[in-house]
């Protein structure tokens, strides 16, 4: 089972098939001629049903998680790594024998056995990164796979509507490897690209031994010049080549070329190697953006694509779905942003995309679980009092929980406190729905309102609901 070839030779069993990472893997073994099944909570609780429905037409075969779709010990039961071992699905995996793969541990093999793989790793930006590389690659004819954790825009169709995958025959494949759960160790990639290192999961001196070993597995880096983190591992990085805004970054920007618009950002791309330059206009906003674009311009660069044709390629990237997605606008002018954002870093870079502009900021901030907001909820409370002004102001709700064992002692009415404590203007709504009502009552004319959070689909739901609630 360590090739693509050999997929077919065994029935997959997904548990937890809708969720962000397990979605695309599941798409790509179903796309590799794999029979593929699964269950998740999600459905069992009625949310998304629209994505289990496409699921269901695509051919996956789909079970309440309660085991009763586990029936062979010829099945490979695929879990997260943080599944408990009474979920009804290992229950009987294990009763049976059935070999059994973490998601990472099955993506490593499909990854690390492609002709030339390409990893993106970092605290944030990854998706991003991933989906800029993936299109560049596709629009220029490689024919990549691409394993993504978010609907990728370029590849969503009405028949593919939730498309965080590429199935591709070119011999490229490019992912997003996570480090929140340790198993970056698993990749080899021969292009690593480290976006950023900051707090989210883990603590600093486990990230930057992670990160470095990561780098240290590839045959050639792609490290981010502005990130001070990502430049001290350096040292650790074979045949590196970095990239930014900083006049040191070997791919970067020309210095007064960069021009913000609302919805989109443009600049001249130099390589400082050769002095060649390119025009870059993006149909995303904001500088974490064009950060994204130009880690993504020099992955190309190491997988030998011509900056010009790259930098053309991404003038028609599309974006990712919940990525500063802009829901609508309401008749009165208030428009409602849908965004991934949820760790200090991925916050901070929404909320200055959106203090460029003119225009009070409603925020509304799902935390996506309580063992993250005690790892890094001093810093995301410090993000939200001190990147927006005296007239904005910030909604928390309850974290996302769907079950489980965690300690829920500490929730978001300590952020709470620690927002106004540095100065900024929250309150704590404990019910998302309510939550909704306090932002309709709040917005006014020219407001912008943005939905943050992430592990939660719903919250596209929720952020339609809200505009649909505006005057």
């Amino acid at each position: 089972m360590s090739t693509i070839d050999r997929l077919d030779a065994h029935p997959w069993f997904f548990c937890g098939i809708g969720g962000s990472g397990m979605l695309p893997l599941a798409l790509i073994l179903n796309g590799a001629g794999a029979r593929v099944a699964g269950s998740d909570r999600s459905r069992d609780q009625g949310r998304t049903p629209e994505k289990f429905a496409w699921l269901e037409q695509l051919g996956f075969e789909l079970h309440p998680q309660d085991g009763s779709g586990i029936v062979s010990a010829d099945q490979v039961l695929v879990a997260s790594a943080a599944v408990e071992d009474t979920v009804p699905e290992v229950v009987r995996a294990t009763a049976l024998g059935c070999p059994r793969f973490t998601r990472a541990q099955l993506l490593a093999r499909l990854f690390n056995a492609a002709a030339f793989a390409i990893a993106v790793g970092g605290t944030s930006g990854k998706s991003t990164v991933t989906g800029m590389i993936g299109w560049i690659l596709t629009a220029l004819g490689r024919d990549p796979t691409i394993m993504n954790g978010a609907v990728m825009k370029n590849f969503a169709t009405p028949e593919a509507p939730f498309a965080s995958a590429r199935v591709g025959q070119g011999g490229a494949f490019v992912a997003e490897v996570d480090e929140s759960d340790g198993s970056i160790a698993l990749y080899t990639p021969r292009i690593a690209v480290l976006n950023n290192v900051s707090l989210d999961h883990k603590s600093l001196e486990e990230l930057r031994d992670l990160f470095g070993n990561f780098l240290g597995a590839a045959q050639a880096a792609v490290i981010n010049a502005d990130d001070a983190e990502s430049m001290a591992l350096l040292p650790r990085a074979p045949d590196a080549l970095t990239f930014g805004l900083a006049e040191s970054a070997t791919i970067g920007v020309v210095p007064g070329s960069i021009e913000e618009q609302a919805l989109g950002i443009a600049a001249t791309i130099i390589d400082r190697r050769n002095g060649e330059t390119a025009a870059l206009h993006l149909r995303v906003p904001g500088r974490h953006n064009l950060s994204n674009a130009l880690a993504a311009l020099a992955a190309a660069s190491a997988a030998g694509v011509a900056l010009g044709e790259a930098a053309a390629a991404l003038g028609d990237y599309a974006g990712l779905a919940r990525r500063f997605d802009v829901v609508g606008t309401s008749p009165a002018g208030v428009t409602v942003i849908d965004d991934f954002g949820h760790n200090p870093e991925k916050v901070a870079a929404t909320l200055d995309t959106l203090k460029a502009h003119s225009g009070r900021v409603l925020a509304l901030f799902q935390p996506h679980g309580y063992g993250p907001l005690r790892q890094m909820g001093a810093e995301l409370a410090e993000v939200l009092a001190t990147r927006l002004g005296a007239d904005d102001r910030v909604i928390l709700t309850d974290p996302v929980y769907f079950g489980g064992t965690v300690d829920r002692t500490q929730g978001s009415e300590r952020i709470v406190a620690l927002v106004n404590a540095h100065g900024g203007h929250a309150e704590h709504v404990a019910l998302r729905v309510e939550a909704g009502e306090r932002l309709a009552a709040l917005a006014r004319p020219g407001d912008r309102i943005v939905i943050m959070g992430a592990r939660d689909d719903t919250l596209t739901v929720f952020a339609r609901e809200v505009l649909a609630r505006l005057p």
